[in-house]
C-alpha cells in the first residue's frame, strides 16, 4: 500500500480530524490571499495591503466552522455565508472569507440530492454575489465581484460532480454484491438440487434390487430341500440382483467423485432402451410383467428418460413387495403428442405404500422426479383391485426465462 493509501485510509477513520486538517489549511490560505494585491502593477503584488483585526476574526470564524462541516453541512454554510456577508460589507481592502463559503457550499453539494443543491446553490451565489456587488467598496463590475459568482459556481459543480460519482461507485458495488448473492444462491440451489437426485437414485437402486434380492432369497429358503436345482438358480438370481445393485451404486456414488478423478465412472444413466432388460429382472424373481410399447422410438432427453426408467422401476418394485405373490403387473408406454405417457397396473389385493412421515418414499420420489421435469403423476387404487401408476412426461424440457431446461 502507497504512502497516500495509507494516509487516505487513516484519514477516512478519523474525518474530523481530517476537517481540522482541512480548516487550518483554508485559513493559511485566506490569511496569504489577505496580504496579495492581485491590481499590483506588475501582477500580483505581496505585502502591501495587510488585513484589519476585524477580517482576520472573521477568517479564523469561517475557518473554525468548517472543523463541523460533515456534521451539519446546512448551519456550516449559512455561518459561513454570514461571515462572508459582514466582510464583504465592513472589510477594507477585502479577504477572502467567501472561500470558506466556497467549500462549506461543497460540502453541501456532496452531501446532499441535485434539486436542494440546485436551490441552495443559487441561493448562496445570488447572495453573495449581490452583497459584494452592491455593498462592498469596489465597484458592482469589479472583476472580484465576479470571481465570486464563479466560485461559488464551481464549489457547487464540484461537489454535485463528486456525489454524482459516489452514487454511481455504490450502485456498482450495489449491483455486483447482489450478482454475487444470486450466484452463491443458485449455487446453493443447483448443490441441493443434486443431492436431491442423488438421494432418489440411491432410493431406486436399493429397494429395487433389495426387493429382488428377497424374493429370490425366500423362495431359496422354501425349496432347499425338496428343489435345490430351483434353489440353486434362485440364489443365482440375487447373486445377480447384488451384482447390479453394486454396480449401480458405484456409479451413482461415483458421481460425488472430483472432476479429474480418473474412476469417476463413465457409464451413461438408464433408460428406457433398458425396459426389456428391467423387465426380465422382475421376471426372474416371480412377477409376471407385461411390456406394450407405442412410442415409435421416440429419442428424450436424458432427465425424461431417466425418470420414466425410474417410475417403472419403483412402481414394479412395489408391486412386487406390495401386490401379493400372484399379482401381475402391466407396464405401457404411449407417445400422445408433446408427450410420452408411462402407465403401470396391477391387479394384487395388497396396499401399496403412501409417502408418510418416517418412511415409504417410493411414491413421493416418484413424484418428485416427475415434476422434477415438468411433468404430472397420478396414482392411485383401481376399482376392482390393484393399483394404477400414471405418468404424463414432455419429449422436450421446456426452457425458463433464464435459458434453462
Amino acid at each position: 500500500m502507497s504512502t497516500i493509501a495509507r494516509a487516505r485510509c487513516r484519514f477516512a477513520a478519523h474525518p474530523l480530524a481530517l476537517d481540522a486538517a482541512l480548516a487550518v489549511a483554508v485559513l493559511v490560505c485566506m490569511v496569504a490571499g489577505s496580504f496579495a494585491d492581485p491590481h499590483g502593477p506588475d501582477g500580483v503584488t505581496w505585502g502591501v495591503r495587510t488585513p484589519d483585526p476585524l477580517s482576520l476574526l472573521l477568517m479564523a470564524l469561517g475557518a473554525a466552522a468548517l472543523v463541523l462541516r460533515r456534521r451539519a453541512p446546512m448551519t456550516v454554510l449559512a455561518l459561513t455565508g454570514v461571515v462572508s456577508v459582514v466582510e464583504f460589507v465592513t472589510g477594507d481592502p477585502r479577504a477572502p472569507v467567501v472561500m470558506s463559503a466556497v467549500v462549506a457550499l461543497y460540502t453541501v453539494a456532496a452531501t446532499t440530492d441535485r434539486p436542494t443543491t440546485w436551490r441552495v446553490g443559487l441561493l448562496t451565489m445570488a447572495v453573495l454575489t449581490g452583497a459584494a456587488m452592491l455593498a462592498g467598496p469596489l465597484p458592482w463590475y469589479a472583476q472580484d465581484n465576479l470571481a465570486v459568482f464563479a466560485w461559488t459556481g464551481i464549489g457547487a459543480t464540484a461537489g454535485d460532480a463528486v456525489r454524482s460519482r459516489r452514487a454511481f461507485v455504490h450502485a456498482i458495488r450495489e449491483r455486483a454484491e447482489r450478482a454475487e448473492r444470486t450466484r452463491e444462491e443458485e449455487a446453493r440451489r443447483r448443490v441441493a438440487e443434486e443431492r436431491l437426485r442423488i438421494a432418489r437414485d440411491l432410493h431406486d437402486v436399493v429397494a429395487h434390487h433389495i426387493a429382488l434380492v428377497n424374493v429370490q432369497a425366500g423362495v431359496a429358503a422354501h425349496v432347499m430341500d425338496k428343489r435345490p436345482d430351483q434353489a440353486k438358480e434362485a440364489l443365482g438370481h440375487v447373486r445377480e440382483a447384488s451384482r447390479s445393485a453394486l454396480n449401480e451404486l458405484r456409479a451413482t456414488v461415483g458421481l460425488l467423485r472430483q472432476s479429474d478423478d480418473p474412476e469417476a465412472p463413465t457409464e451413461p444413466a438408464p433408460g428406457l432402451d433398458r425396459l426389456d432388460e428391467l423387465a426380465g429382472t422382475f421376471r426372474n424373481a416371480g412377477l409376471h410383467v407385461e411390456v406394450a410399447r407405442a412410442d415409435q422410438g421416440t429419442a428424450l432427453p436424458t432427465a425424461v428418460d431417466l425418470a420414466a426408467y425410474r417410475v417403472i422401476q419403483e412402481a414394479l418394485t412395489n408391486v412386487q413387495k406390495h401386490a401379493g405373490p400372484e399379482a401381475k403387473a402391466e407396464v405401457s408406454v404411449v407417445r400422445v403428442g408433446p408427450n410420452i405417457e408411462i402407465t403401470v397396473l396391477d391387479d394384487g389385493t395388497g396396499e401399496h405404500e403412501a409417502p408418510a412421515a418416517g418412511g415409504g418414499h417410493g411414491l413421493l420420489g416418484m413424484r418428485e422426479r416427475v415434476t422434477a421435469v415438468r411433468g404430472t403423476l397420478t396414482t392411485g387404487p383401481r376399482y376392482g383391485g390393484g393399483f394404477r401408476v400414471h405418468a404424463i412426461l414432455p419429449v422436450k424440457m421446456p426452457v425458463d426465462h433464464r435459458g434453462r431446461a
